[in-house]
């Protein structure tokens, strides 16, 4: 337990920034998972413009690399493209 006033603060910020970020992943999985269990393309093209969003934001963010991003979203158009 921190005894400095200030390192009482971080670990409070940090506690909330760590629910926040959780939650944004949970949201940004079941995104994903809403797109791959899609069975047609016209199914899947709401989810995926969610998804994107999602994944977009999350990179602006640093919540994920930027490049991780791009693999997922370019996994996703290529699966929506062959259904």
């Amino acid at each position: 337990m921190p005894n400095i006033k200030s390192a009482k603060k971080r670990m409070t910020l940090s506690a909330a920034a760590r629910l926040k970020n959780r939650a944004e992943r949970a949201r940004i999985r079941t995104a994903i998972k809403r797109v791959q269990t899609a069975t047609s393309a016209q199914e899947a093209v709401e989810p995926l413009r969610e998804a994107v969003a999602l994944l977009d934001r999350a990179a602006t963010r640093r919540l994920y690399h930027p490049n991780r991003v791009a693999r997922i979203k370019s996994g996703l158009m290529r699966r929506v493209n062959t259904l």
